[in-house]
């Protein structure tokens, strides 16, 4: 049985925050990776405090194009609903494994170092998204 390989890429890719007014309110955060935008849809939101957990459902890849994405995609219609960028920029990973991200943030609004871990209790596209200290 081989080890996983931890994965760090200094290499600088955008990441977005779309607030999306769906049947809930939620935010998609999307991230840049291998030609793809990998995503998580947060129901309460990007934490902003420390010490904050917010949980993060994993969902499909996105397309890249729908990094600049904003306007009401109709009903009927997967994730129907209006979208509005929140944030956007880029970051890098420090970390970047089958389990666990960490990650430099540098957007508008979202400034700093960020972790998303699996959540196994939660399910299999279950993760926690939270702020680490400096």
């Amino acid at each position: 049985m081989s080890e996983v390989q931890m994965h760090t890429d200094k290499t600088q890719n955008i990441f977005v925050v779309q607030e999306h007014h769906a049947h809930t309110l939620h935010y998609d955060f999307r991230l840049e990776k291998g030609g793809v935008l990998k995503s998580w849809a947060i129901p309460k939101g990007i934490p902003l405090k420390k010490g904050a957990k917010h949980l993060a459902i994993e969902v499909e890849d996105h397309q890249l194009e729908y990094a600049s994405y904003e306007g009401i995609i109709e009903e009927g219609q997967y994730g129907a609903g209006t979208v509005k960028i929140w944030d956007k920029g880029i970051y890098d990973s420090e970390e970047w494994t089958p389990d666990k991200l960490v990650l430099n943030l540098h957007g508008s609004r979202l400034k700093g170092r960020y972790c998303l871990v699996r959540f196994k209790r939660g399910g299999e596209r279950s993760w926690l998204l939270f702020q680490l200290q400096v």
